[in-house]
């Protein structure tokens, strides 16, 4: 910038600053700021041109009343014309002026450009730099129009300096952002690229910016940039402090350009180049490695710029999800600063090692801070930080840990703050139920759950543990005598009367023959609440009072007693009038027979998503994704362990309904539904048509009606949840085996004025040894999944995620199956909502079964239309035949006696191929077990052999898989086998292994 002349400080501008400052009062001060407005109008409106040098200084003057919080309605016109004289300094004040107080929407936009034409097109460094810093402070639509073309030609012209360079980036970017459809993407995308690769660490910086910007957009234009921001970080990491002197802070060399270049590679997948990999991997290492160095100073300025590489590393890494080795060492590195004294970086790893959780590589390294984070949870004196505790608790939560992070989570919540109890309630609830071995268990954790907070305990929970204990015998007993016991506190909260009052309803016959709990007793038990709670409570008890005289005739002039008494049939509400009268009439006049029929005891309720889920997922808003992927440890742990390896034609179904099946998840019970006790009516009986008559409570519900012939098609489908509407989210009972919910073929055909899109499958391969990730992404939508198969069933989760701040419309998404994958795979698909809100992101639930062994894979055909325009998009499924794995444990002399008896030539594939990735043995292992193999451990002799064993199971047979894959490390080859009783599934087998490694 060039130096102000000596005797320009423009003394009057001076002079005026001191009269303000010397203001008494605010009086003085507006009488003194009108006197110099009067006195500039009057200087503006003469007819004596001003110089230059008063043009200036009334225009400063103006901007410093405007600073002060005073309007400013004129002096612009004079301003604009600064723009025009050749002295910077007054040129610049013009700039000020025009970048501070004009509207983009001003009437002297046109003129504006004018002006910065000039300057731009005058290759005066000095006089470009304040043009393009004028642009992006205004940023105007008609900016972008005048100058979104010209712009990038200065970029990446050869002969621009270095500062303009900068300046014209950053400029770009702000009318990226400002208008994003003004910005055109043509040749000198390519060539603002390599500024990646300028000498200028300043210019890079800019560019990185700009690039990791556009990038999001249009990924494909920028894929370049990948190896070039791996190359220039490479040389960042490995550099001394002193070799960028002048780019280095508090001896880390170039921060934020090194954050800028994690962020950017973020924006694509790990690289598909084992070089560029491997110095991308060479690079995190590095930046771990430093982590673990000791300080080079004791400055917060040096362990915060040392920490926000460390971590936007570590968020590359996590972003990758495909090096083990990284994953386990940033866990590692997260975990030491669980303990650090800085409350800010507490935070950041407890917020990281959440999403490290969900990563299959590293949820086990997660799972060994747990003292750590409960320790937190206990300890610490942030609310923020407390709030991340809970959310790692429920990420890290699985089947070997939930009992104790559940029972601390109870604990906690008897102290915790009130902002976050509502959600500790939720994910006690799901954990409670997602690993309940025991459902004794699951019943006293609920009951806890109120206990300790009943006000935060919603009506979802209380409704879910009713339809678990419906469902199963094995704990209803349990239950009865547990609320019993529970309502016999002097104080109980109203949500525990509810619970008591339905469960005591349905299955207080099963307690009533000890002294301590007969029928009477129970019935005093609960009357003695009755007067403390609200009229639904009251309602759902006269429901329960109405079903004790089915259960206990003994009681029945009691409870008609009840009934007749003026507080129930002279009611203030008419709700708790009606049923009394009806009740009593009921009790009266019916058989024993017909009150038997219809005060029966309730049906199952038809298997679903749990709600309490969904009300969590509403709570932490939308874009909210599951924690945790844990379909694969749950398969390897919940299956039977079946040692038939000779592909029986038993069929599976008789596996998928026994009780011996776990069913603990809701995802399991979606998959495994119990069988229903014989001596119940089923769901489809009309059962619960007295309901709409005798309530209006949002209850489940707890009558039966008499003949299934009174129920009409619609009513019970909206009964069962089986309509369309039904499925939202203000029902509870949503079938989702329904075969109202089926796609097939037909449904998925494009629109008619589009052709049918290509399908993309670009991830495909990804998927076989893994449940979950981002399967696809453009500039406007991406999608997730997250899958669990047991047995021949699987459950897919298909996050749609909205990337644009746009509503998409008429959103459809269908499952196509080939006619000859048709007859071997069935795909049930939840129909989703037509609409996805900007930043939103939608959920789909694909229901899965395997009829017998495939080779094809179904598409995902997505239609929406985005800014009027129709899109269309196809999608290739990651559903392998692989996935329908149980893994099978076998001894060394089973295997090879087994091995030798499939040794038909049909019956073996081998498959000898060149390592297309570093051969890492516990990378090796991972996949084996990913892709659905026990790994057998001490089986082969060689100890560098991997060797695995299943079973494929479809609908109608088994499948028994033994494989066997031997590397060569010298030659970097692998010679893969398979043997398995079907010829297709060995080579279907094989072809999907090998391409793995």
């Amino acid at each position: 910038m060039p130096a102000v002349p000596k005797g320009d400080g423009m003394r009057g501008l001076a002079v005026f600053i001191s009269d303000i400052r010397n203001c008494k009062s605010k009086e003085a001060e507006i009488k003194r700021i009108n006197k110099e407005l009067a006195n500039i109008r009057s200087k503006f409106k003469g007819d004596k041109a001003l110089d230059g040098y008063s043009k200036k200084k009334y225009v400063c003057k103006l901007l410093f009343i405007f600073l002060l919080g005073h309007d400013i309605d004129f002096g612009h016109m004079e301003a604009v014309n600064l723009l025009s004289s050749n002295k910077y300094t007054e040129k610049q004040i013009g700039y000020l002026f025009i970048s501070v107080l004009v509207n983009s929407n001003s009437d002297l936009i046109r003129l504006i450009n004018n002006g910065l034409k000039n300057d731009l097109s005058s290759r005066n460094p000095t006089y470009m730099n304040l043009a393009l810093h004028c642009i992006a402070n205004v940023g105007s639509r008609e900016m972008a129009e005048a100058f979104a073309a010209d712009i990038p030609r200065i970029l990446v012209a050869g002969d621009t300096m270095d500062s303009v360079k900068q300046s014209a980036a950053l400029c770009l970017l702000r009318l990226n952002r400002t208008s994003p459809d003004l910005v055109p993407m043509g040749e000198w995308t390519a060539r603002v690229v390599h500024l990646l690769n300028d000498q200028h660490l300043g210019v890079v910086t800019a560019a990185t910016s700009l690039i990791a910007t556009l990038a999001q957009k249009s990924p494909d234009d920028f894929k370049t940039s990948v190896s070039l921001a791996v190359a220039r970080l490479s040389r960042i990491v490995t550099s001394a402090s002193t070799d960028l002197q002048d780019y280095t802070y508090y001896f880390v060399a170039a921060p934020w350009l090194s954050v800028k270049l994690l962020r950017l590679l973020q924006c694509y997948p790990p690289p598909e180049d084992a070089a560029l990999r491997g110095r991308l991997t060479e690079c995190l290492e590095t930046i771990l490695n430093k982590a673990q160095e000791p300080p080079k100073s004791k400055k917060v300025q040096h362990s915060n710029a040392k920490n926000a590489v460390l971590f936007e590393a570590i968020s590359l890494i996590i972003h990758h999800d495909s090096e083990p080795t990284l994953l386990v060492r940033a866990c590692n590195q997260l975990g030491q600063f669980l303990q650090h004294r800085e409350t800010n970086l507490r935070y950041l790893a407890l917020e990281s090692m959440c999403t490290l959780a969900s990563s299959e590589f590293s949820h086990e390294a997660v799972k060994t801070h747990i003292d750590t984070v409960i320790n937190a949870l206990k300890t610490e004196r942030d609310v923020s930080v407390r709030q991340r505790a809970v959310d790692l608790l429920y990420a890290m939560c699985d089947r070997s840990n939930s009992k104790q992070i559940v029972a601390e989570m109870l604990s906690y919540l008897e102290t915790a703050d009130y902002s976050i109890r509502e959600e500790i309630v939720l994910k006690v609830a799901i954990l409670a139920e997602k690993y309940a071995v025991d459902y004794t268990w699951y019943v006293d954790t609920i009951l806890n759950l109120i206990r300790f907070a009943g006000d935060y305990v919603s009506e979802e929970v209380w409704y879910r543990v009713i339809q678990i204990v419906i469902n199963r015998d094995d704990v209803q007993g349990y239950a009865a005598k547990t609320v019993f016991e529970a309502l016999q506190a002097p104080a109980c909260h109203e949500n525990l009367v509810k619970v008591g009052g339905y469960i005591l309803g349905e299955f207080g016959n099963l307690i009533a023959g000890d002294s301590r709990s007969s029928p009477l007793i129970q019935f005093n038990l609960l009357h003695s609440k009755f007067h403390l709670c609200s009229v639904p409570t009251r309602a759902l008890l006269l429901s329960a009072y109405i079903k004790f005289i089915n259960l206990f005739p003994e009681v029945k002039g009691t409870i008609q007693e009840v009934l007749r008494s003026d507080s129930q049939l002279r009611n203030a509400d008419v709700e708790l009038q009606q049923r009394a009268v009806e009740y009593l009439r009921l009790s009266c006049i019916a058989s024993t027979d017909i009150l038997a029929t219809v005060l029966e005891e309730m049906p199952p309720f038809p298997e679903r998503e749990s709600s309490i889920l969904a009300k969590l997922k509403r709570k932490k808003g939308p874009g909210t994704v599951p924690d945790l992927d844990e379909a694969r440890k749950e398969r390897e742990k919940d299956r039977d362990r079946s040692s038939n390896l000779n592909g029986g034609t038993e069929h599976s179904n008789n596996t998928a309904t026994s009780n011996k099946l776990p069913s603990s998840s809701f995802v399991g019970d979606l998959l495994a539904p119990a069988l229903p006790p014989t001596n119940r009516p089923r769901p489809v009986s009309s059962s619960s048509l007295l309901q709409p008559i005798l309530t209006h409570s949002a209850a489940p519900m707890m009558l039966s009606a008499v003949t299934e012939t009174q129920v009409s098609p619609s009513i019970s489908n909206d009964l069962l949840g089986l309509s369309p509407t039904a499925s939202t989210g203000a029902s509870l009972l949503v079938d989702v085996f329904s075969d109202n919910l089926v796609l097939g073929p037909a449904s998925g055909i494009p629109h008619a004025d589009m052709p049918a899109p290509p399908v993309a499958d670009e991830n495909f391969s990804r998927f076989v040894c893994k449940n979950n990730g981002v399967l696809y992404e453009n500039q406007l939508l991406q999608i997730g999944l997250k899958s669990e198969y047991r047995q021949n069933l699987g459950r897919m989760y298909v996050f749609f995620g909205n990337k644009t701040s746009t509503q998409f419309l008429s959103f459809s998404s269908t499952v196509v199956c080939a006619d000859t994958l048709a007859t071997d795979l069935s795909v049930h698909a939840k129909p989703a909502d037509s609409t996805v809100d900007g930043g939103a992101q939608l959920q789909q639930i694909l229901n899965i079964e395997c009829l017998s062994d495939f080779t094809d894979a179904p598409v995902l055909n997505i239609q929406f239309r985005y800014g009027g325009i129709l899109q269309n998009i196809a999608v290739k499924l990651p559903v392998t035949l692989n996935k329908f794995f149980q893994p099978t444990e076998m001894t060394s002399q089973d295997f090879f006696q087994r091995w030798k008896q499939l040794g038909a030539p049909q019956q073996e594939v081998q498959k000898i191929f060149k390592a297309q990735n570093p051969m890492d043995t516990e990378v090796t292992k991972a996949k084996i077990i990913g892709f659905g193999a026990a790994l057998l451990d001490g089986v082969d002799p060689n100890p560098s052999n991997f060797v695995g064993a299943g079973v494929i199971h479809t609908k109608t047979t088994q499948v028994g898989c033994l494989l066997r894959l031997e590397p060569n490390g010298q030659a970097q080859m692998y010679r893969l086998t398979l043997r398995t009783s079907r010829d297709t599934v060995s080579k279907r087998l094989c072809d999907l292994l090998s391409e793995q490694f």
